[in-house]
């Protein structure tokens, strides 16, 4: 992890994925992040759960977040539009098919 992670960054749970979440908030006085999960809210992350930080992106390993966290996670594209088939690896967004 050679960047420093900053409000605003897109939050992932793989590399090349679509983004999941965006930092709103870093918490160093308590090793954690605050994170906006798309569809479910604000969420406290530990640091620890930081596996990559580039490009203005984090990358979390899930296995180290918290169950409600992951909870959220899951349903973070719950909302979208099913007709995106793909994504654009560059932004983590949606890309028409």
């Amino acid at each position: 992890m050679n960047e420093r992670i900053e409000a605003g960054f897109m939050v992932f749970v793989a590399d090349g994925e679509m983004g999941v979440a965006a930092v709103r908030e870093v918490r160093r006085q308590s090793s954690e992040l605050l994170i906006n999960v798309q569809n479910a809210g604000d969420f406290a992350v530990p640091l620890d759960a930081v596996e990559d930080v580039h490009s203005g992106k984090v990358v979390l390993n899930v296995d180290r977040l918290p169950a409600t966290v992951r909870r959220a996670l899951e349903h973070a594209h719950d909302a979208e539009d099913p007709r995106y088939a793909t994504i654009d690896p560059e932004a983590g967004t949606p890309r028409d098919g």
